[in-house]
């Protein structure tokens, strides 16, 4: 996990984040005290947050130093980080199992924002407009895509999309030979409507500051998040609560006919079991029969780790890329399922670091496949 965060060639503000899970991995004591944390709370990611969570709300000195602000630059990770958090970490241990006993892992990375956009843009093109359903939404960042603006940066130069005047401004590095298909100009987003089995209440001091403590402490990831509440703030959008897999049909038949459903999936159906993925596809499949609606995924592929075989769409995915997932560790895959007229089309598009940090397109055609499942 921590060579997804902060592989060879990311910014150097991605190594604090690496240095948090590293710490954890490489230590008994700390694993340990992760693994009372129940399985299906994502031990790993939980503890890393409420550690977070704990440096923020007390300052430790001179831990927090090396903990980014908004509005100030990243700070340099020092030689002596490790010892430091594990200390903090291991001082605190009854808080952190506290914390972590009061809270889910919720990480909304408006950052991926980015990759989303390009996996649209034939939607984007569409003169229906689209309705756009974030599925597993938590705060409901990812609701406002049209109203962000983005950089794709390649070398010196930087394509951009969106209002110039933007509150929230993601940028992205591409990788690779093929540019990503950015439209000349954002969605029209007709509807717009989260799912969550938690929503989360964003005028809620203790909810945000929870959030900011699952959020990487990258200044970019920091500040996009900051940014992106008041946007959030400002323009209340709809929420769901609910499990995607019973309360979609009765969300997607609320949405006008005339509108062209877009289901956007952030790292989230990577967690659901084999099982509960199938029973998912199986519904998209019986909507897409229906009418016409794109269901774009940002998720590792499944299940996660180097025993992957599959992707979360169930798109095949060539040895070439499991070899590369084995070697890398943990990348978000972008893909999407397309149905137009009843008839079901599917791709793997393109590659990206799980904070936005880098973007790699794989072109048309290059892994292009029918889903396995029928």
């Amino acid at each position: 996990m921590a060579a997804a965060w902060s592989p060879p060639g990311a910014p150097s503000s991605w190594r604090l984040t690496a240095a948090q899970f590293e710490v954890l991995r490489d230590d008994e004591e700390l694993l340990a005290l992760a693994a009372a944390i129940p399985p299906d709370r994502l031990p790993p990611l939980l503890f890393q947050a409420a550690a977070t969570f704990l440096v923020l709300e007390l300052e430790p000195h001179p831990l927090r130093d090396w903990f980014p602000r908004v509005g100030e630059a990243q700070p340099p990770l020092p030689a002596d980080f490790n010892a430091h958090y594990r200390a903090f970490c291991l001082d605190h241990r009854d808080r952190l199992l506290e914390v972590s006993s009061l809270h889910r892992y919720q990480m909304n990375e408006v950052g991926r924002c980015a990759d989303v956009l390009p996996a649209l843009s034939p939607a984007a093109q569409d003169p229906r407009g689209i309705a756009l359903v974030d599925l597993g939404t938590g705060a409901g960042l990812a609701l406002h895509l049209d109203r962000y603006r983005y950089g794709y940066r390649r070398g010196g130069n930087t394509d951009s999309v969106g209002d110039a005047g933007a509150a929230v401004v993601i940028e992205t590095e591409l990788r690779g030979e093929v540019a990503p298909p950015i439209p000349a100009a954002l969605p029209r987003v007709s509807h717009r409507v989260g799912i969550d089995v938690e929503p989360l209440d964003l005028t809620d001091p203790d909810v945000r500051r929870w959030l900011a403590a699952c959020i990487p402490q990258e200044i970019g990831a920091v500040t996009r998040f900051h940014d992106a509440v008041q946007v959030a703030l400002a323009h209340p959008a709809d929420t769901v609560r609910g499990d995607a897999g019973e309360v979609l049909p009765a969300v997607v038949a609320s949405i006008p006919e005339e509108a062209l459903v877009c289901l956007i999936d952030t790292y989230v159906h990577v967690f659901f079991s084999a099982e509960e993925l199938e029973r998912f596809r199986t519904l998209v499949d019986a909507l897409g029969a229906e009418r016409d609606l794109d269901w774009v995924s940002i998720d590792p592929l499944v299940p996660m780790g180097d025993a992957a075989t599959s992707s979360v769409l169930g798109i095949d995915v060539p040895p070439a890329l499991l070899r590369r997932n084995r070697r890398e560790g943990v990348f978000g895959v972008i893909g999407r399922l397309s149905y137009r007229g009843g008839r079901r089309s599917g791709a793997l598009l393109g590659l990206a670091h799980p904070g936005a940090a880098w973007l790699e397109w794989l072109g048309p055609g290059a892994i292009v496949s029918s889903p396995r499942h029928s």
